[in-house]
């Protein structure tokens, strides 16, 4: 079954103005074929233990093409009321946090909590994984990397989950200017800690000095930067509707940070339904729409995670929308040049059925050009969409 797919004539009402400029556009002379997916009802295998798994957090994929997931909402380790299986919820296991498959969809490993040892410099602190769980990114070394935005950390983990390698913050003690313990506050400051965070929503890591990028973006707005032993080097971001500011208040600006091929620093912005691009520096450089409208229909905006084609050109830019339940894929090039071409289709609606969303959430892209969307709220659940050859 393929993916239901968006074109000029039914795409999304808040999107016609966009799309509608394809359809009179000038053709390019050499315009790379753009991608098409079909979703694979297969994948991922049935899960074992009768597991029921929660929202997805976030979705990434190590260099072995092997997809990970981190499903939140647990307490030590699983779901907080996992639903029971025909009406027998002593029939059904919570999942563990982290879940890892394979290409095929096979559970590989699975891992998570107190069971975790610490080692290097958190040796003696608590392991447990970020409160309320929130993306998810491998690095360069196949090291593991979550945040939560029910808390202050983001922690890197060793690619089997056995150990705790790095922690940046501190627990519920959170760059809020009055929390000392408990959930952090989705406050919508600037922040200006370097060493306290609070409810970040994703990391990205600099595969050529693993500076590490943390969108502290629920209580917070700005993308902070540490060194790879976890010392604060700069931030970008702040509050405003300026060039490389977020939308004041809460809701996740940042949501996501993605650090491009082409060395740019990409951040979502879903109250401003927009892209921010900085230098790595912090220097702000342009801003991508999505879809704009969304946010002001109370939906979280459009702006939620984003990934890239292979390739070090990287010619496509894959953008997850949960407002509008559509992936939509960019011209990369055209849109850092703000070419109203630049967005050439979508896939998906709301609903349940395969290939449809619900509170369509992270994405991440694998070395074939396979795309794997997570689904939070109400969606709890992987999909993998395969690059077709044709």
């Amino acid at each position: 079954m393929r993916a239901k797919r968006t074109n000029c004539g039914t795409t999304l009402a808040l999107a016609v103005a966009i799309v509608g400029s394809l359809c009179s556009a000038p053709a390019r002379a050499d315009p790379p074929p753009t991608p098409r997916f079909q979703v694979d009802p297969f994948w991922p295998k049935p899960l074992p233990h009768n597991w029921v798994t929660g929202e997805i957090g976030g979705t990434c994929v190590d260099s072995q093409d092997h997809v990970f997931v981190v499903t939140r909402g647990f307490q030590k380790g699983g779901l907080v009321s996992p639903e029971g299986v025909g009406g027998r919820p002593e029939k059904s296991t919570a999942s563990p946090p982290v879940i890892e498959f394979d290409p095929d969809g096979n559970v590989v490993n699975s891992w998570g909590d107190a069971s975790i040892v610490q080692t290097g410099p958190n040796a003696g602190k608590n392991a447990v994984m970020p409160n309320g769980t929130h993306g998810c990114f491998v690095d360069f070394e196949d090291n593991v990397w979550f945040a939560g935005n029910g808390d202050g950390i983001a922690q890197k983990y060793s690619h089997d989950g056995s150990a705790l390698l790095l922690q940046i913050g501190t627990k519920f003690l959170c760059d809020d200017g009055t929390a000392t313990g408990g959930a952090c506050g989705n406050v919508g400051l600037e922040g200006f800690s370097k060493t306290l965070l609070n409810d970040p929503a994703d990391i990205a890591v600099d595969p050529s000095n693993g500076d590490v990028y943390i969108a502290d973006g629920y209580g917070n707005h700005r993308v902070v930067v540490f060194d790879k032993g976890g010392t604060y080097l700069r931030q970008m971001g702040g509050v405003g509707t300026g060039l490389g500011q977020f939308t004041a208040g809460d809701g996740g600006h940042p949501h996501c940070v993605v650090i491009g091929k082409d060395g740019l620093v990409y951040a979502c912005d879903r109250g401003q339904d927009r892209m921010n691009v900085y230098r790595k520096d912090g220097t702000p450089v342009k801003e991508i729409p999505i879809i704009p409208g969304t946010a002001a229909l109370g939906t979280a905006g459009s702006a939620w995670d984003i990934d890239f084609s292979p390739g070090q050109r990287q010619t496509f830019m894959y953008e997850s929308d949960g407002g509008n339940e559509v992936v939509w894929i960019f011209n990369h090039a055209a849109a850092l040049a703000g070419l109203p071409t630049a967005l050439l289709d979508g896939f998906g609606r709301p609903g349940h059925g395969v290939g449809e969303f619900t509170f369509l959430h992270m994405l991440a892209v694998d070395s074939k050009g396979n795309l794997y969307a997570g689904e939070t709220i109400g969606g709890r659940r992987i999909q993998k969409f395969r690059l077709k050859d044709d």
